[in-house]
């Protein structure tokens, strides 16, 4: 039995089965472990959803800033944009039933008997773990329900951007959504930033990537994430891992199987358009 993780798809479906047959993986006895941002700029988006649902329990995953925006294609609030790829997906037989089964994923995924946390962007530093754990909550509560495209249609926007227990109803709902899916830097007092994707060695002062800030999570837990490209997955600290190696951008999918810490990649089998 082995945990496997891998980093953001985005539709490239045929590297996901080729890193897949790599590791042996089954699921029958293993566990997938997947970043988020399943669909969207890769060619086989409705492929990737379909496999990755067929999974059933063997499949632990979050969802991202795409996943997301998908949900507001598919309720009519958001663009579909050409170069998302999405065509073939909104409009299969089965689009419904697929859609419905995504907005019902977690946002974050927590094992306490791994100590593993994963979420699509990572953890701000100014939430504890069980903070994380109740806006978690409250985005997939929201995204479950009927009324999830109320919240889609307010979902866009990079305020508030600052914590506080005092946050409620729909500013809340877009703060925890930001920085469980689109943060990458913060100001040394934990605010999000929401503009700057630099690379870090190019980001301005004050700002730091989110995992180079003072954590309030638990001593012994690791944090695995994806979203963010042009890390190429280096440069975190030992416990934090990016697992978004840029496969739809010509780059490589990452696989890290968790016991031994091995790591196996699939190139690209496509160049990026």
């Amino acid at each position: 039995m082995a945990t496997y993780l891998i980093g953001d798809i985005h539709g490239c479906y045929h590297e996901l089965r080729h890193l897949l047959d790599k590791v042996s993986f089954d699921p029958a006895q293993d566990t997938l472990w997947l970043t988020g941002d399943l669909v969207a700029r890769g060619p086989d988006s409705l492929e990737v959803l379909r496999f990755v649902k067929s999974l059933g329990a063997s499949l632990k995953l979050v969802l991202g800033n795409h996943d997301l925006h998908l949900l507001g294609v598919f309720a009519k609030i958001s663009r579909n944009k050409p170069r998302d790829k999405l065509n073939d997906l909104l409009n299969a037989p089965d689009a419904d039933e697929l859609i419905n089964w995504l907005r019902r994923q977690p946002v974050l995924q927590v094992d306490e008997d791994r100590k593993i946390i994963m979420a699509h962007a990572g953890i701000t530093p100014q939430w504890d773990l069980e903070t994380a754990k109740m806006c978690a909550r409250e985005v997939e509560a929201i995204l479950s329900s009927d009324s999830y495209p109320l919240f889609i249609n307010s979902m866009y926007g990079d305020l508030p951007n600052n914590w506080s227990p005092e946050l409620s109803g729909l500013a809340r709902l877009r703060f925890s959504t930001n920085a469980l899916t689109r943060m990458r830097y913060c100001f040394p007092n934990g605010q999000l930033d929401m503009i700057c994707k630099d690379k870090p060695q190019d980001a301005p002062t004050p700002l730091k990537p989110w995992f180079d800030l003072p954590s309030q999570l638990p001593e012994g837990y690791s944090i695995i994430f994806g979203h963010w490209a042009s890390l190429e997955g280096k440069g975190t600290p030992d416990n934090v891992y990016a697992l978004d190696t840029g496969c739809c951008w010509g780059g490589n999918l990452t696989c890290l199987r968790w016991e031994d810490k091995q790591y196996f990649t699939q190139s690209s089998l496509s160049a990026p358009k």
